[in-house]
């Protein structure tokens, strides 16, 4: 039978979600929604619940994970206001509100002050600020990857056709075999590393499309700290990003 269940694992109470299928094993998947478990129509409820209590400890610590993570990103969420935080380049830019003169939105850069001045006509709505923001980061990571890119490609002995942003929730970035690079504009928000990072990841897919050693080796040759990137990159997924 599918639908929501309950098992007591260690001094714990676990919620899962059991789904019925046409497979062979039982599968385990933990996501923001908690467990889901699926298993193959004839495989009795007290042998779904030994396979459960066997992935005991992997099952607590995954499920704590997720935890910690939804609780990190509702410590950073960003409050669209006057005087917020936004993550820039590895820093931050401090948004300063401000009315607009003209009926034109219109937003100003200090980067002497590190203050984005956004101006917004009066009664706009906190969409309007944050589609601002975003149009703008937008063209800010258009303008530096269309300055990186070319470097490593020299650096690579690689030609790519075209470059283009997107906003992946999973990828920072594909490559494909027609030589069409995509680059998530959320690594705007992230440092220079990072963003070099995967830019000689995606052009080095451009020789070897794969993720074999002699890839690896490809990407160490033009990006030496190519570990530590991918580490922070891991760590601050795009779930853990200001919501636009």
């Amino acid at each position: 039978m599918n639908g929501q269940r309950q098992l007591q694992l260690g001094s714990q109470r676990v919620d899962y979600t059991l789904q019925r299928s046409a497979r062979r094993t039982i599968g385990f998947v933990i996501s923001d929604s908690g467990l889901k478990v699926t298993a193959p129509r004839w495989v009795l409820l007290r042998d779904i619940e030994l396979a459960i209590r066997s992935k005991e400890a992997w099952i607590i610590a995954k499920l704590q994970q997720r935890q910690e993570r939804s609780a990190q990103r509702t410590r950073q969420q960003m409050e669209w206001r006057d005087g917020a935080r936004l993550p820039y380049l590895g820093g931050a830019l401090t948004l300063r509100l401000r009315p607009a003169s003209t009926p034109e939105v219109a937003v100003h850069h200090d980067a002497s002050t590190g203050e984005l001045a956004v101006h917004l006509p009066d009664g706009a709505e906190e969409q309007a600020l944050k589609a601002t923001v975003k149009a703008w980061l937008q063209r800010q990571a258009h303008a530096l990857f269309a300055q990186r890119l070319p470097l490593y490609a020299m650096r690579l002995g690689v030609q790519y056709c075209a470059f283009k942003l997107t906003s992946a929730r999973t990828q920072w970035g594909s490559c494909t075999a027609a030589g069409i690079i995509r680059l998530n504009w959320r690594l705007v928000h992230f440092g220079q590393a990072q963003i070099d990072y995967v830019i000689a990841h995606e052009l080095a897919h451009l020789r070897e499309m794969n993720h074999s050693p002699r890839f690896w080796a490809l990407v160490e040759s033009v990006f030496p700290d190519h570990a530590a990137a991918r580490k922070v990159l891991r760590e601050r997924g795009p779930e853990m990003l200001p919501v636009f």
